[in-house]
């Protein structure tokens, strides 16, 4: 027998899946992981955590799908982006926690960078913009405010990555320091075009190009794992960053092909093909994924609160007690009532890249009950979207004609009907709500050689469509609102 596991390291959990030759998963293994907020605006993990989490998810996902671990062909990795470690190469020891995506604490840092270095210069090499979100700015703020840590550089005693690069050196137990072109296109200072360290922008961010890892294609040979964690040695031949393995587990391989995956951000990538497209109108231009020479590009839309949204509803407001109650929640009333809910809870994306905007809630009455601010958090998902998509499609020059969906949220049927009727364009969800994972091992099947580039074409997962039938009209009204909304959350913690 022959099977694959991906390890998929995401914001709130590590997970592992076992899939077998035909990409079908049949076991699966989650733990939660602790978010840290020392501060206002802070965003943190253990990594030693990620790391110990992550390996007893492979262990207790093999072990549920009753195989050998020497019929695993190969492993994919797929991991949350931006998010930065620093570790000393000599202890494994990191110096300081993970710091994650949603971090803010660099954003005044980000906006004097841009002032310096100006947004066009950035872009054109980065295809994206001066904003906490990426890497660099978190790497320089562990470098001047981690007492050991310039030190340890200096005498190249560090190591500095994305969470793909910390699991591949605790994998093969310090063989391999590396990541992929996807992962590093995501720090701002990997250069796109030219696809190396860009030495003009590590010199800005004072950040010596020893401490980072090397890049990599992200299908290809990765080394192989310790054989002290699985007894054997296990392939390792994909690595990609989240969205961008979700683009590839939708067989998203063709330039114009569009998906959007709802997780704690909200994530929507168009391929462009072989093709650099200038970042413009709040866009991103991504490195989507490279095989031997070959890269792949792709424009991107970031939404940074989807899913966080809906766990706030939970943990922060204890409106609902499951995510099981929100269908039945959303369906008890017949819209919003007016209310607006906008989750810009460590900022906006696309198209304003707004790092000082904040959530609101609009529109609230004496009548105004949990179950309309509910229906609010999703609605604020297909608006959301369409931001996006709208700015895409003025980009591309053309309307799309569907989008592909996966992820926790796209389980809601009422997301996924408000989002057509809001799109007026079929959505398709596919039949894996885990494309992220799915990605990555379709990448390491192809990278370990067991399959080919057609062979991946030919798999399908069937997909469940829904199409619009709410009048335009009511879609614009809807709409503008939103926009409204929109506007009184900019700005706000500046």
């Amino acid at each position: 027998m022959s099977f694959f596991l991906a390890i998929d390291q995401g914001t709130t959990s590590c997970r592992a899946i076992v899939y077998d030759k035909k990409f079908q998963p049949i076991a699966i293994a989650q733990k939660e992981i602790t978010q840290f907020f020392p501060h206002s605006d802070w965003v943190e993990h253990d990594a030693d955590e990620i790391w110990t989490k992550q390996l007893a998810c492979c262990k207790e996902a093999i072990k549920k799908a009753g195989i050998e671990v020497r019929e695993i062909i190969s492993i994919g990795i797929t991991n949350q982006r931006e998010t930065v470690v620093a570790w000393d190469k000599r202890t494994d020891n990191p110096i300081y926690r993970a710091i994650v995506w949603q971090d803010r604490r660099t954003a005044a840092a980000c906006m004097e960078d841009e002032e310096k270095l100006g947004i066009e210069l950035l872009s054109t090499k980065t295809g994206l913009r001066f904003d906490a979100y990426f890497s660099a700015s978190k790497i320089r703020w562990i470098l001047e405010n981690i007492p050991t840590a310039r030190k340890k550089a200096d005498k190249n005693e560090l190591c500095v990555g994305t969470i793909d690069s910390w699991i591949l050196w605790k994998l093969t137990r310090g063989a391999v320091f590396a990541t992929d072109v996807s992962n590093a296109s995501r720090t701002n200072l990997f250069n796109i075009k030219n696809i190396v360290w860009d030495e003009a922008l590590l010199h800005h961010f004072q950040i010596p190009k020893e401490i980072l890892p090397e890049v990599k294609p992200s299908i290809g040979n990765w080394g192989k794992t310790s054989k002290d964690y699985f007894g054997v040695e296990i392939s390792i031949n994909g690595i990609a960053g989240d969205q961008q393995a979700s683009l590839y587990g939708h067989g998203c391989f063709d330039k114009g092909s569009i998906k959007n995956t709802f997780g704690t951000g909200c994530f929507i990538l168009q391929n462009t093909g072989n093709e650099f497209v200038m970042p413009q109108k709040g866009l991103l231009t991504t490195l989507a994924w490279g095989e031997g020479e070959a890269i792949t590009y792709a424009i991107e839309g970031s939404v940074f609160n989807a899913g966080s949204a809906i766990q706030w509803l939970k943990d922060g407001l204890g409106i609902i007690q499951s995510y099981d109650e929100i269908e039945e929640k959303v369906q008890s009333v017949p819209d919003s009532d007016d209310v607006y809910f906008v989750p810009a809870f460590t900022g906006i994306g696309t198209p304003h890249w707004d790092m000082y905007a904040r959530g609101t809630i609009v529109g609230i009455s004496r009548r105004t009950q949990k179950e309309h601010i509910i229906r609010a958090t999703l609605e604020s998902l297909a608006y959301q979207s369409k931001d996006v998509i709208d700015t895409m499609t003025s980009v591309s020059g053309g309307a799309f004609k569907d989008i592909r969906v996966d992820g926790g949220a796209s389980k809601s049927n009422f997301l996924l009907q408000f989002l057509t009727n809001i799109l007026q364009v079929p959505i398709r969800r596919n039949a894996s709500a885990e494309c992220t994972a799915l990605g990555v091992v379709m990448m390491a099947a192809k990278g370990s050689g067991f399959y080919n580039h057609e062979d991946l074409k030919n798999f399908s997962n069937a997909n469940l469509s829904f199409f619009p039938d709410m009048p335009l009209s009511h879609r614009d009204a809807l709409y503008e609102k939103w926009k409204m909304a929109v506007d009184k959350s900019l700005g706000w913690a500046r």
